[in-house]
C-alpha cells in the first residue's frame, strides 16, 4: 500500500510538473515576443517617428483634411498620446502576436515554442519590429492581409468572437491607408473570382464578411473625416500623388511641352524647371509651394493626370509596368525613419510640448540608427522570401493544390503584387511601401518549411 501510494504520488508530481512546464512554455512567447517587437522603441527611448507621422498627429488639432493622411489613424494616435504613444506600440505588438499565433493555430501549427522561434526569426530577419515600434500605419498593412486570409479561408477553425475581432481589425486597417484598402479590396475581388472553383476552401460567409470590412473601413474613414473637418469627403491627395509619379517618369514635362501653346496652365512657365522626382516636387522647396500646394494645384494636377493618360497610353502602360517591377524590389527597412523628420518634430513641439524633452533625447533624433547595417540582412531575406513564396504559389496553381499553405502563398503573392501595382504606379517605387508588407512572405516561407520538416501536411478543407 505504501509503495502504491508512493507510486501514485510520484506519478501525480510528474503530471503536475509536466503541466507546469507546458503552462510556462505557453506564456513564454506571450511575454518575450511583444518585448522584442517594440525593442527598437525601447532602445530609442521614444516611439520611432517617420516623415509622415506628424501629418497624422496633426489631424486631431488642425481640423481639416490633408492629402494621404487618414483621420482614423490620426484619432488612433491621439488616443495613445497621453502615454507618450506607448499604448499604441503596446497595442501594435499585441495585435502582431495575436495574428501570428492565430495564423499558426488555424494552420495546425499551434505550439508555443514554435510560435516563439518563428516570431524571433521574423524579428531578426525582417522589418517587423521596426514597423511595430513606429508611429505609422505600416504595421497594419501585412497584418490585415493575414487577418483577411483567416477570415475568408479558415472560417471553420475560428470562433464567432474571433471572427468579430478579425472583422474589426481588417476594417480599421483598411481605414488607416488607401493603399492598404486597395490591396484588401483586390484580395476580396480575387476571392470572389476563385469562389466558384474553390467552394470547399473559401467560405461564402467569410468572403461576405471580408468584403463588408472594406465597406466598414470606408464608412469609418468618411465618418472620421466628417467628425474632424465637417466634410463628408474621402481623404484627398490621390491625383496629386499620381501626378508626382507621372512627373518623375517625364510624362508631365512632355505634356506641358506639347500643350502649353494651347492650354493656359499654372505650370507652363515652369515646364523647363520641374524637379526630377515626385518627392522634390511635392515635399521639397519647389514651385508647388508658390502655386498654392494641393489647395491651389489639385484641379490642375487632376486635369493633367486625366489628359496625360489619354495622350500617352503606351508610355503610361510601360511606365506602370516598370514602376511595378521596381516596387517589388524596393524592400529596404527604415525609409523615412532617420533623424531628418523636421515636420514631425515641429508638430510634436507645437501640439504636444510635454513630450519635447524625451523626443529630443531619443537616439533617432541624434542620428544613431544605422539601417544600412540592418538591410545587409533584411533585403536579401525579403527578396528570397518573395521568390520562394511565389514559387510555392506557382507550384500550387500548376499542380492544382488547394491545401492551406498553398492558399496562404497565393494570397501573400497576390497581396505583394497588388501592393506593388498600387504603390508603384500611383506613388512611385519606395522602399517603405515594400518593407511594410514583404515580411508576410518570410512568415509564409517559415510556415511552409515547418510543414515540410515536421511532416504535418494538412489536406485541403473538405
Amino acid at each position: 500500500m505504501v509503495l502504491l501510494t508512493g507510486g501514485r504520488g510520484i506519478s501525480n508530481i510528474q503530471i503536475l510538473d509536466e503541466r507546469t512546464t507546458e503552462a510556462g512554455a505557453a506564456w513564454l512567447p506571450v511575454i518575450v515576443l511583444p518585448l522584442f517587437l517594440v525593442a527598437p522603441a525601447l532602445w530609442n527611448g521614444y516611439p520611432l517617428l517617420q516623415w509622415d507621422t506628424g501629418g497624422y498627429l496633426a489631424r486631431w488639432y488642425e481640423g481639416y483634411l490633408v492629402p494621404s493622411r487618414s483621420t482614423v489613424f490620426g484619432l488612433y494616435l491621439h488616443w495613445g498620446e497621453g502615454s507618450s504613444f506607448w499604448l499604441n506600440l503596446g497595442l501594435q505588438a499585441l495585435a502582431t502576436l495575436w495574428i501570428l499565433q492565430l495564423t499558426l493555430r488555424v494552420l495546425g501549427l499551434a505550439q508555443p515554442l514554435r510560435l516563439l522561434w518563428i516570431g524571433l526569426l521574423l524579428i531578426l530577419t525582417t522589418a517587423l519590429p521596426w514597423l511595430a515600434s513606429l508611429l505609422l500605419t505600416d504595421i497594419f498593412a501585412g497584418l490585415s492581409v493575414l487577418a483577411l486570409f483567416i477570415l475568408v479561408t479558415q472560417a471553420r477553425r475560428t470562433s464567432a468572437l474571433e471572427k468579430c475581432a478579425l472583422f474589426g481589425f481588417v476594417a480599421f486597417s483598411s481605414a488607416t491607408h488607401s493603399a492598404t484598402l486597395g490591396v484588401l479590396l483586390g484580395l476580396c475581388c480575387a476571392g470572389w473570382i476563385a469562389y466558384p472553383w474553390m467552394r470547399r476552401q473559401i467560405a461564402l460567409s467569410g468572403l461576405i464578411q471580408a468584403s463588408m470590412t472594406i465597406v466598414a473601413g470606408a464608412a469609418m474613414l468618411l465618418a472620421a473625416n466628417f467628425a474632424l473637418s465637417g466634410q463628408l469627403a474621402w481623404t484627398p491627395g490621390g491625383t496629386g500623388v499620381a501626378f508626382g509619379r507621372m512627373l518623375q517618369d517625364g510624362i508631365v514635362t512632355q505634356y506641358l511641352k506639347d500643350h502649353c501653346a494651347q492650354e493656359k496652365l499654372k505650370l507652363c512657365p515652369y515646364r523647363n524647371e520641374l524637379p526630377p522626382t515626385a518627392d522634390d516636387f511635392l515635399w521639397g522647396n519647389s514651385m508647388f509651394n508658390k502655386l498654392g500646394r494641393f489647395e491651389g494645384m489639385n484641379d490642375e494636377m487632376g486635369f493633367i493626370v486625366k489628359r496625360a493618360l489619354a495622350a500617352y497610353p503606351l508610355w503610361q502602360a510601360k511606365a506602370a509596368a516598370v514602376a511595378t517591377a521596381e516596387q517589388l524590389t524596393h524592400v529596404a527597412t527604415g525609409e523615412g525613419t532617420s533623424g531628418w523628420v523636421p515636420h514631425t518634430y515641429g508638430i510634436i513641439e507645437r501640439y504636444i510640448p510635454s513630450q519635447i524633452k524625451q523626443m529630443r533625447a531619443a537616439h533617432q533624433q541624434h542620428w544613431e540608427i544605422n539601417f544600412a547595417v540592418v538591410n545587409w540582412l533584411h533585403v536579401p531575406v525579403a527578396l528570397l522570401s518573395m521568390l520562394i513564396a511565389a514559387a510555392i504559389a506557382a507550384h500550387a496553381v500548376w499542380r492544382r493544390r488547394r491545401d492551406d499553405v498553398a492558399l496562404l502563398a497565393v494570397t501573400v503573392s497576390l497581396a505583394l503584387l497588388g501592393n506593388a501595382v498600387i504603390c508603384g504606379v500611383i506613388s512611385g517605387p519606395h522602399d517603405r511601401y515594400g518593407a511594410r508588407i514583404v515580411w508576410i512572405a518570410t512568415f509564409t516561407v517559415l510556415i511552409a518549411a515547418t510543414r515540410w520538416f515536421s511532416g504535418s501536411e494538412r489536406p485541403a478543407q473538405q
